[in-house]
C-alpha cells in the first residue's frame, strides 16, 4: 500500500485533505462524530496533526468542535439554511445595487467573463468543487465591485456558510446550467447599470440556489424530534 502521507508538506495536511475528501464526498455523514484517537490511529499519525486539520475543516465550516464532547462533522439544519440565504439575499442585493452605481472598469468586466467560461466548463465536467470556486468568484467580484470592504467582509463570511450546504445538500443534478445563465443576466444588467434588474435577478438567482438543496430525511426528522 502506497503511503500517500509523504505526498504532503505535513501530516496535518495530509488527514485535512483525506478528511475534507470524505465528508465532501459523503463517505462521512452529516452529524457524524469524528474521535481523533479513531482518525490517528487509522491514517497512522498523532493526535497533533488530527487537532489541527479538525480546527481548519472547523474554520471552513465543514466541522463542528464542540467543548467535552469532540468533533462532528456539521449538520445544518433547515432554519439555519433558510436564515442563511436570507442574509445572503439581502447582503447581494446591496452589493450588485452598489455595483450598477460604481460601474465596472474593463479589468473587472473582463474576470467576471473568464470566471463563467470556468463555471462552463466546470458544469459540463459535473465537478461541483470547481463549480462552487467558480461560483464563489463570480459573487467575490461583485460584491468588491460595490467598493464596501464592510459588505465585502459580510459576503466573504456568507458565502462560506453556504458553501457547506452546497457540498453537502446540492445534488448538482441539473441538467441545465441555470447558474451560469443567471450570472450572465446579472452581468448584463450591471454593465448597463439597471439596478432593478440587477436586484431582482439576484434575488431569483439565490432562491433558486437555495431551492436545489436537498435536506436528507433523517435530519429534518432529527431536528422535528427535538423541537
Amino acid at each position: 500500500m502506497i503511503n500517500r502521507s509523504r505526498f504532503f508538506n505535513t501530516s496535518a495536511d495530509f488527514v485535512y485533505v483525506e478528511l475534507r475528501n470524505k465528508i465532501i464526498n459523503k463517505q462521512i455523514r452529516p452529524g457524524e462524530r469524528l474521535p481523533e484517537v479513531k482518525i490517528a490511529t487509522e491514517m497512522d499519525v498523532s493526535r497533533t496533526p488530527v487537532r489541527e486539520a479538525l480546527r481548519r475543516l472547523a474554520s471552513e465550516g465543514l466541522v463542528r468542535i464542540i467543548p467535552n464532547s469532540g468533533a462532528r462533522v456539521s449538520a445544518p439544519t433547515v432554519a439555519e439554511m433558510q436564515g442563511a440565504y436570507l442574509v445572503r439575499e439581502h447582503l447581494e442585493s446591496l452589493s450588485v445595487v452598489l455595483a450598477c452605481k460604481n460601474g465596472l472598469d474593463r479589468r473587472t468586466l473582463e474576470r467576471i467573463e473568464e470566471v463563467i467560461v470556468a463555471e462552463e466548463y466546470a458544469f459540463t465536467a459535473r465537478d461541483l468543487e470547481a463549480s462552487l470556486e467558480a461560483n464563489n468568484a463570480f459573487h467575490r467580484l461583485i460584491s468588491e465591485a460595490s467598493k464596501n470592504p464592510v459588505l465585502i467582509e459580510y459576503i466573504d463570511n456568507i458565502m462560506l456558510r453556504t458553501n457547506v450546504y452546497v457540498l453537502f445538500y446540492d445534488t448538482f443534478s441539473e441538467e441545465t446550467n441555470y447558474s451560469t445563465t443567471e450570472h450572465k443576466e446579472i452581468l448584463r444588467a450591471i454593465a448597463t447599470r439597471d439596478v432593478d434588474q440587477a436586484e431582482d435577478i439576484m434575488r431569483k438567482h439565490l432562491k433558486h440556489s437555495h431551492s436545489m438543496l436537498t435536506l436528507p430525511e433523517e435530519i429534518i426528522y432529527t431536528k422535528k424530534g427535538r423541537a
